[in-house]
């Protein structure tokens, strides 16, 4: 073969190697683009069950501590880091944050306190036929003393 024939073969072969990649690059963005957003939803459910657990324990100190407003203010204190945190209400009753604290018995009839937290996520980028997840957890916990 005559040197012209390499180069020509060479270019064709570039040629597909271009439209490989602009056929596969929208579907690689996409795959980069859905594994960002379940990371940043993954980080939203582990704050959501730590802030939970956090007030449960809170308001498991006392009688006196169960109290929404003390629930409140752990699971503001532990959900600060997220995106919307400044959109959030400081009585923890409105979306995108709503914190409930149900005094119970136990089955062992023991004093408990159980936290509910509800959370909506922001849409990290938004997708018009995806809504950005609600979160809810439910953390339980003994009273001390009791």
């Amino acid at each position: 073969m005559t040197p012209a024939g390499i180069s020509q073969r060479t270019r064709k072969q570039a040629g597909h190697s271009v439209i490989e990649v602009g056929l596969m690059a929208p579907w690689i963005f996409l795959l980069f683009i859905a594994i960002f957003d379940f990371g940043f939803i993954a980080y939203a459910l582990i704050s959501v069950q730590n802030a939970a657990r956090g007030a449960a324990l809170a308001t498991a100190a006392s009688p006196a501590a169960r109290l929404d407003s003390v629930a409140c203010n752990y699971v503001l204190q532990e959900l600060r880091s997220l995106p919307n945190a400044d959109e959030m209400p400081g009585d923890c009753s409105a979306a995108p944050l709503s914190v409930q604290v149900t005094p119970f018995v136990d089955a062992e009839g023991k004093a408990a306190s159980r936290v509910t937290v509800n959370y909506r996520t922001v849409a990290l980028i938004p997708i018009p036929w995806m809504d950005p997840p609600a979160i809810t957890r439910v953390a339980e916990a003994r009273v001390y003393g009791d």
